[in-house]
């Protein structure tokens, strides 16, 4: 009797659903995604072996230039319904007897970029465009005649008691400079910090690791 040969059918792999899948993934990240905000100046952190990841909320980060002007920054914290940004613009203007209106206190709570503003031009920097906005970037005051630093640190850590205190300082800035922040922040009670380094490449000689 002949052998009955069996019809070996190739398999047949839909990949329709598949990439219909990848495609909503790919459009909702996109959707929900936020950009990291662009530096006001560039800082060249010095490095370190420290891999310790740098956290992404409940943060106010100081950063120190190149030319020692110093920029602030706080987020909204863990939840945007916290709206923790303009409650602190708001109590820096009490504080200096400046108004903001709703308009300018959804715009700063929507653009979460690091400032160097001075707060009586803040309105103006504010509505300015952002190709003009570089020129009242001069650096927050932090002199003992007008130290308006200390009240952002003071009024962030009032609207976010939770907050971490994050340095950024370029590896040149000169010391006097760093040493009149940290004296701020330890006259705030802001005795622990980290700074923000860059990830140095550590060689390890295996020679060297058996000693």
């Amino acid at each position: 009797m002949p052998k009955i040969k069996i019809q070996h059918k190739t398999p047949h792999v839909d990949m329709t659903p598949m990439v219909d899948l990848f495609s909503l993934l790919l459009t909702f990240f996109m959707l929900t995604a936020t950009m990291k905000p662009s530096e006001p100046a560039p800082v060249d952190t010095p490095a370190s072996i420290s891999e310790k990841p740098t956290p992404d909320k409940n943060i106010m980060t100081i950063t120190i230039a190149k030319d020692n002007r110093v920029f602030f920054n706080v987020d909204n914290g863990p939840d945007t319904i916290l709206h923790f940004r303009p409650k602190i613009l708001e109590e820096m203007g009490k504080r200096y007897n400046i108004v903001f209106t709703p308009q300018e206190l959804r715009y700063f709570e929507k653009n979460s970029v690091p400032f160097g503003v001075n707060i009586k031009d803040f309105k103006a920097y504010l509505s300015a465009k952002e190709s003009e906005k570089a020129k009242f970037e001069k650096g927050i005051p932090i002199d003992s005649t007008d130290n308006q630093l200390a009240f952002w640190i003071l009024f962030s850590r009032q609207v976010n008691p939770t907050a971490q205190s994050l340095i950024k300082g370029d590896n040149d800035v000169e010391y006097p400079t760093v040493k009149k922040v940290l004296d701020i922040l330890q006259d705030k009670n802001v005795n622990r910090f980290s700074l923000i380094t860059s990830l140095e490449k550590v060689e390890v000689v295996v020679q060297d690791a058996k000693k």
